[in-house]
């Protein structure tokens, strides 16, 4: 019998106060994650890649950085407070299958 690893989504965000620290953070997150924001991003995976993200980014900041992350509960309640962000008629479908 073969075991399967569920997917989790987290979302990570971070306030890095040096501009260089900054690109280089954002650099690295890109390669873990779907950025929704400039500092927001979307990790859809297990909680060792989850891991190994922070980890590689753990590397980079510095004691006045924070990063941050939030585990997404399966299923959990999705709604939208404001205004539409897009125009009348256009969906974005941009999250990944595991989560939408």
């Amino acid at each position: 019998m073969t075991s399967t690893t569920s997917l989790l989504a987290f979302v990570i965000g971070y306030d890095i106060s040096d501009p260089a620290r900054l690109q280089r953070v954002h650099r690295e997150m890109c390669k873990h994650a779907s950025p929704l924001e400039y500092s927001i991003f979307l990790l859809v995976g297990s909680d060792a890649a989850k891991e190994r993200c922070l980890a590689e980014i753990a590397t980079l900041i510095e004691p006045v950085d924070d990063v941050r992350c939030y585990a997404l509960p399966e299923r959990g309640f999705q709604g939208r407070v404001g205004r539409a962000s897009l125009p009348e008629g256009i969906v974005w479908t941009g999250l990944p299958a595991a989560i939408a």
